[in-house]
């Protein structure tokens, strides 16, 4: 997704709020004017007005940015008209600024995404031209980081399995001149990676762990996101109802590698590193069992008593190994628990903490860029929850109580050198909304871009 060439030829497009349609109004030509009050334009979201020319072309266009509520209830408000004019070329006449603009012209950006793959026939869609005083680069490297990360969850499980999801990290590492390094199969266990390993064991495709490094000088950042490409819930196989979405359960994965695309190319002066665990949880002879204790890479012990509670497992491993370096700043992204679903919705990404300048600078930085995060507490209480007695960790506390907070207090046991923040995404967007069509979403990605900065460089 990218903006116009600047020489292309376009037709203006005037979004309009509904407090200012009036002045908008006088200010306009007559028969744009009367034309918008003949058919009855009011500037409300979504809608939208084409103004012919004395000889029926379009001569402009006008969409509804909604009245103040309205935009306080729906981000990206622009999008949901201008996603559905007509097939052409348009240019935004701005009057709009700051953060309102960029969000205005990221959305026209991202009204551009549609996953075809599997289609036989696509159709033209209109295209627009980089509105005056925007960071057209930047826009553009954020729509390809989220166009990637829809991308790779959209992808069904049969065509996305733990290779395709490497070779996806390969070629965007060749992209960036990044280095990569996938450990596969049983090189895991001698790699001392054994809880992935585990997970990931029973499936015809063998689990990997995908590291790619990018960048030689600044503060040292590592994500991690988590690649369960498919989760069947292992022997404690999910109902047939809980199974349909869960080709996005590498939401993490492709959160964090369509997070790492914006960084390297804005260029951040940054040490990256990406780390993600890739298996399919499936059900076989070899697949991992409830009561089964499994010691992990740090050397704790964890219970399984549910096997469909993986995702943590495949994650420990991978977060210690992150720790050992002792970056300044290590952050996961994991479809992990329907607990935090209940708790804030599919359109919230829920975030944990350790680092008080992450918990200032996340959700500031969400709402600037229409990302929404809601920070939720490490709550030290809960720890005994976690702990069975039998072994030192308890993979699935019984209760059904705080889950998305016991399953953040399971993973922050794994990291102890470095300042550690998680998100608990869901990754999907269930209902089409203005630059949002149902299917694969990122969230998280663009808050924690925008916080990054002030975190790193304090």
């Amino acid at each position: 997704m990218k903006f116009l060439p600047p020489a292309t030829q376009t037709t203006p497009l005037h979004a309009v709020a509904v407090e200012d349609l009036a002045a908008l109004l006088d200010a306009l030509p007559g028969r744009w004017a009367a034309w918008l009050r003949a058919t009855g334009f009011s500037g409300r979201a979504g809608e939208r007005q084409l103004v012919p020319d004395d000889a029926g072309e379009i001569s402009c266009a006008f969409v509804g940015l909604g009245s103040a509520e309205q935009r306080r209830r729906k981000r990206m408000a622009i999008a949901e008209a201008a996603q559905g004019l007509p097939a052409g070329n348009y240019h935004l006449e701005n009057t709009l600024e700051g953060a309102a603009l960029d969000e205005a012209a990221l959305a026209l950006l991202l009204t551009g995404y549609h996953f075809d793959r599997y289609r036989t026939v696509t159709e033209e869609r209109p295209r627009f031209a980089a509105p005056a005083g925007v960071d057209a680069a930047r826009l553009e490297a954020i729509a390809a980081g989220e166009a990637l990360t829809r991308d790779l969850i959209n992808t069904p499980a049969n065509d996305m399995g733990p290779q395709e999801l490497a070779e996806a990290a390969a070629r965007l590492a060749e992209d960036h001149d990044a280095a990569i390094e996938v450990v596969e199969g049983d090189a895991l266990l001698s790699r001392d990676l054994p809880m992935i390993h585990t997970v990931g064991r029973a499936a015809a495709r063998a689990p990997r762990l995908i590291d790619l490094r990018w960048g030689d000088s600044g503060p040292t950042l590592t994500l991690v996101g988590k690649g369960v490409i498919f989760d069947t819930g292992g022997l404690n196989l999910k109902p047939g109802g809980s199974m349909a979405l869960m080709k996005k359960d590498m939401g993490g994965a492709a959160t964090v590698l369509g997070l790492a695309q914006m960084i390297m190319a804005l260029g951040l002066e940054v040490k990256l590193r990406v780390l993600i665990p890739a298996v399919e949880n499936a059900v076989g002879g070899d697949a991992f069992r409830p009561g089964d204790i499994l010691t992990s890479r740090k050397g704790l012990t964890v219970e399984i008593n549910n096997t469909d509670a993986e995702g943590r497992l495949v994650l420990a491993d991978a977060l210690a190994l992150a720790d050992e370096e002792a970056p300044d700043q290590i952050v996961s992204f994991a479809t992990l628990t329907g607990a935090a679903r209940a708790a804030v919705g599919a359109d919230i990404a829920p975030f944990y903490t350790t680092d008080a300048r992450m918990a200032e600078a996340l959700p500031q930085a969400g709402a600037l860029v229409g990302d929404p995060v809601w920070q939720m507490p490490f709550h030290d209480p809960y720890e005994a929850m976690i702990e069975p007695g039998i072994a030192d960790l308890d993979n699935a506390p019984a209760g059904g109580f705080a889950g998305s907070i016991t399953a953040a207090l399971f993973l922050r046991r794994f990291v102890e050198t470095a300042p550690y923040t998680h998100f608990d995404i869901y990754g999907w967007q269930p209902t089409p909304a203005p630059a949002r069509p149902k299917g694969g979403v990122g969230q998280g990605a663009r808050a924690l871009l925008q916080a990054l900065p002030a975190v790193l460089s304090s």
